[in-house]
């Protein structure tokens, strides 16, 4: 951590010539994290519209406990009673009555929302607020309400209802809405570790993880079930599902799963932090460990015996001797220089053999040896060969073992339907964007928003244009931090599982969408005020409510920048680059959708971590926007350099690359698509029928195997028979030819 946040600073302070020369755009104190502070996250939760539902929440508490309690509050209480009462509103979700049934729901979301009536401060609010899901969740409160949810998303009466009506308002969504917001405050203050957490909430958290990962009482695990509401919104079966809060729920509740296959091991064993250069290279060494560590770890996925330790820093002033960054090589960089060193000097090539080098002058035997000294194999390569590996030999090899990772689970449970859930996803994303515009057939995605009675006054027009604002950017940062969580996680597991989400998010024009999302004035959308602090939750619930003008709404907040459009920005940057990273084709793309001169305006935001991924995507296409875009664009060239990692033999500022080649996109893609499609087949589908099984030759064994035929099979079998039988001719001499 010491490292990262000394990375953090040195980027912070060293923004070079991207950042000089501007007034009007001041550096952006911004720190990048999984999410915004738990506040804040919690605010998000809530538009301002459902701000009166909290008065509504707290009455029926009221109602049920305050008869029980004889005149004490819920913080007065000990244990014992405060779970005996739990247990109370919890048969309250089994009775018949629908309206009885939502009462109770509301009165454990009270609990949940963390008594805010007896309470003085936001920070007690919090404190009770975590206490409480705890509690709540040791008495089977999430299952509970999970078989709940299942209910309300098969009601076929509610659907046919919203389907029915012209406009969908939050009326059309309480229940689920209630349900969803209870399992969000769940999973949210059970996510969150504290070093103060006493040992009975730590084992509570990793059961749950373990729920959440490894369902017990069904086959599919709970992000599915979220998935499918998402798919089941888009495609207009359900337009009144909450879908804001589904994006967020899905979001938190795969954060803690995918923590668990931890990044660390392939940190400790990065062969450009802990070599033996010894002293002279520590600083850089220490530059090199955080942003680039933290930010793109897959690049740096080195399999090695294990290092030791670091020694103890030396209270010394080092200066650095060169670039930040230690450079490294691939395997095929290698092959590609030998292959271009062969065809000159002996005029012929020897494939893949990088170990013979006879006949090749003494500099190139030296620039092998440069090369082979910065190697590196990333686990993405070794899962690559080991796939080879097992297409060629599955007999000898013998099935492989899968660790049952969470990782791994989730994937199986969407695999089939995973193309749906992408496309859905980036829909929701494109109707939530600035830059698009309202169209007929596009979907709805403010039914969770608008009030039952549109406004009448200036000021309620105004207050919900602020929170309509507000929901579509909350939206845009759930999906975005989601497919990041999806990209990285699922590349760390295995390479062709990220390969396949990758494929489909391009085939549904991903690209040109994030393309899109930055074809505006960046700096207007990373400082926009869309927020009204006094309504958000906790303080709204604790603190009055003072008198709203249009000044006050339109002055908004005092922050220099939106937290959560930042976090948007750079994790639309980032899902770009793992997108087109080693992908000549879709490189193209983004040199064919002119997306560098929409790059180059993203670099008026003085953010350290934006800039960087900014200047990755034009590093990879620097080579084909020509050399009069060189020329005119030094200062972006010189940041490139400054900043970016590059190859030992990375040719990436001219036009003589052997990647320079005609731009097949489609042959490109179809190979990826056959090496993922063939993983896919031999991992996950288990046919019966298996082409290695043994074949039965024996006659009678044949005719005696019991088939199972359709129930309706007797009454057309004699048509069966005149149809594929008697009236088919037989062709003799085929038949005698072949046997």
């Amino acid at each position: 951590m010491e490292a990262m946040d000394f990375r953090r600073e040195e980027l912070r302070s060293a923004h070079g010539a991207v950042c000089r020369g501007s007034v009007d755009f001041p550096t952006v104190e911004f720190e990048y994290g999984d999410t915004d502070s738990r506040g804040a996250e919690l605010a998000e939760l809530y538009s301002y519209t459902e701000e009166p539902e909290l008065s509504t929440n707290r009455r029926c508490f009221e109602e049920e406990f305050c008869p029980q309690a004889r005149g004490r509050q819920w913080p007065q209480l000990d244990m014992a009673q405060q779970k005996a009462h739990i247990l109370r509103l919890l048969e309250g979700l089994e009775v018949v009555s629908r309206e009885r049934r939502l009462r109770a729901a509301r009165a454990i979301l009270y609990l949940a929302q963390g008594v805010f009536g007896d309470c003085e401060s936001e920070g007690d609010v919090l404190h009770w607020s975590r206490h409480n899901s705890f509690l709540l969740y040791q008495l089977g409160t999430f299952s509970a309400f999970l078989e709940l949810l299942s209910m309300e998303i098969d009601n076929s009466q509610a659907c046919s209802s919203a389907l029915r009506k012209p406009a969908i308002s939050l009326a059309d969504s309480t229940e689920l809405r209630v349900l969803l917001s209870v399992m969000y405050l769940l999973v949210e203050n059970i996510r969150v570790e504290l070093e103060t957490d006493p040992p009975e909430w730590k084992s509570c958290r990793e059961t749950f993880r373990t729920e959440l990962s490894f369902p017990v009482r069904s086959d599919e695990p709970f992000a599915l079930l979220l998935f499918t509401m998402v798919t089941k919104f888009c495609s207009g079966h359900a337009p009144h599902f909450p879908m804001k809060k589904v994006l967020l729920l899905l979001w938190k509740v795969l954060l803690p799963l995918m923590k668990q296959d931890s990044l660390d091991i392939y940190n400790e064993r990065d062969p450009f932090k802990n070599d033996e250069a010894g002293v002279d290279e520590e600083e850089g060494d220490e530059v090199d460990g955080g942003i680039e560590g933290e930010l793109d770890l897959m690049e740096r996925d080195a399999l090695l015996p294990t290092i030791p330790a670091q020694r103890p820093p030396i209270e010394r002033v080092l200066f650095p001797k060169g670039l930040p960054w230690a450079p490294k090589v691939r395997q095929k960089d290698i092959e590609h220089f030998l292959e271009a060193s062969r065809n000159k000097f002996i005029g012929f090539t020897l494939g893949q053999d990088t170990e013979t080098l006879i006949g090749l002058p003494r500099p190139i035997h030296e620039s092998v040896k440069t090369l082979k000294q910065h190697k590196y194999i990333s686990i993405s390569d070794v899962q690559i060969k080991n796939e080879e590996e097992l297409e060629k030999c599955p007999m000898s090899l013998g099935e492989e073992e899968v660790q049952e990772t969470p990782c791994e689970v989730l994937y199986r449970a969407i695999l089939y339907n995973l193309p749906q859930y992408m496309i859905a996803l980036l829909k929701i994303l494109l109707a939530a964007a600035p830059t698009s515009k309202a169209k007929t057939d596009s979907i709805n995605i403010l039914a969770d928003v608008l009030p039952e009675e549109m406004p009448i006054t200036v000021l309620q027009s105004m207050k919900l244009g602020i929170d309509v604002n507000r929901h579509k950017e909350i939206i845009v940062k759930s999906i975005s931090a989601l497919l990041l969580l999806l990209l990285k996680h699922f590349k760390l597991n295995h390479i062709y599982q990220f390969e396949y989400v990758s494929q489909h998010l391009v085939f549904a024009n991903c690209i040109p969408l994030i393309l899109k999302f930055f074809n505006q004035n960046i700096m207007s959308y990373i400082t926009a005020k869309n927020s009204i602090s006094v309504l958000d939750y906790p303080h709204c619930t604790v603190h009055d409510l003072p008198e709203l003008t249009a000044e006050s709404l339109e002055a908004g907040d005092n922050n220099q920048f939106c937290w959560r459009n930042l976090f948007s920005c750079i994790n639309l940057l980032r899902i770009l680059n793992k997108l087109t990273k080693w992908k000549h084709s879709r490189t193209m793309m983004l040199v064919v959708f002119k997306s560098a001169p929409i790059l180059k305006r993203a670099l008026k935001v003085k953010q350290a971590m934006m800039q960087l991924y900014v200047l990755k995507l034009l590093k990879i296409q620097t080579k084909y926007l020509g050399r009069q875009w060189r020329k005119s664009n030094m200062k972006t060239m010189s940041a490139i350099y400054q900043k970016v990692r590059h190859r030992m033999n990375d040719d990436w500022a001219y036009g003589n690359d052997i990647d320079a080649r005609p731009w097949d996109f489609q042959a490109e893609e179809c190979t990826l698509r056959a090496s993922i499609e063939a993983f896919n087949s031999r991992r996950y589908d288990k046919p019966q029928d298996s082409e290695f099984a043994p074949v039965d030759n024996c006659l009678q064994s044949v005719l005696g195997q019991r088939l199972e035929l359709p129930e309706d099979f007797h009454y057309s079998y004699e048509l069966w028979l005149e149809r594929e039988v008697f009236s088919q001719p037989i062709r003799w001499e085929e038949l005698l030819r072949y046997q």
